[in-house]
């Protein structure tokens, strides 16, 4: 397979240890300048994705990312907040990281080389022909993500595969490839830049997307969120004001008494 492994291309900018501050500064944004044109590239596959999604979670199908390093700590970090945001379980998306929950924080030796491992994580969750699986790796050619994506092609999952790298065997290999490319790193190899930037960027397209596509948001409110501190508590009782045409101390009560924004509109509608 013959492709450019544009995230290892030198980077367009050199002799970066005798920039000063500003400079340093200045040339990154530049760089960035370029992520959001290079995500916008993705949103006709991103869009095939999120109908792929929506259509199996209304019969109870789930999301799962699976990746190493910043990849897959994005891929957690995406996953973690849909339970806050939008009120639904954590079993429902969840990330899955290379080396376990301790790799988020720290490093773990060879364990994106596992080619099998991450299909025994996500057997964990026993896995079946409604969920998703989104590969997310910036090179394109991770071992453990492309193990995973393969044994969940081969079960009857839909697939994706988040890269960076055109053409790589992640694209290739995956039913839907998301293809960003953000040209090369400032600092060359660096994939948490720019790359990390993208990833993050398409993953909130595709959970956003998903949870309006399925009832989750009304208007443009997050109606389901979790009553978790009082900022929260506070925001939701505005919201039900607003929708009810009602007085804040009063939208306070239903809220409280609901447990949820749509729940305190339903009731008072």
């Amino acid at each position: 397979m013959t492709y450019t492994k544009i995230t290892e291309s030198p980077s367009n900018h050199d002799h970066l240890e005798q920039l000063d501050t500003l400079s340093i500064l200045t040339k990154m944004n530049e760089e960035d300048q370029k992520v959001a044109t290079a995500v916008a590239e993705a949103i006709p596959h991103i869009t095939q994705l999120v109908d792929g999604l929506a259509e199996r979670f209304e019969k109870g199908g789930r999301l799962f990312y699976i990746g190493a390093g910043t990849s897959g700590r994005l891929g957690v970090l995406d996953a973690s907040e849909i339970p806050p945001t939008y009120g639904l379980p954590h079993t429902r998306v969840i990330g899955i990281i290379a080396g376990g929950d301790k790799a988020i924080r720290k490093s773990v030796e060879n364990a994106e080389d596992d080619t099998d491992q991450a299909w025994k994580d996500l057997m964990v969750h026993n896995v079946n022909e409604l969920d998703v699986v989104v590969g997310i790796a910036a090179s394109g050619t991770t071992p453990y993500v492309l193990g995973g994506i393969a044994e969940a092609k081969k079960n009857g999952l839909l697939t994706a595969g988040i890269t960076n790298n055109p053409g790589s065997p992640l694209a290739t290999s995956a039913d839907i490839p998301i293809e960003m490319n953000v040209g090369p790193e400032f600092v060359t190899g660096s994939t948490r830049m720019k790359s990390g930037t993208s990833q993050k960027l398409a993953l909130n397209m595709i959970s956003t997307a998903l949870m309006i596509r399925i009832g989750r948001v009304k208007g443009n409110k997050m109606v389901n969120m979790q009553l978790s501190n009082n900022k929260l508590v506070d925001r939701g009782a505005r919201y039900v004001a607003e929708g009810l045409q009602i007085p804040y101390e009063q939208a306070e009560v239903l809220l409280k008494k609901h447990g949820s924004v749509k729940a305190a509109i339903d009731a008072g509608a």
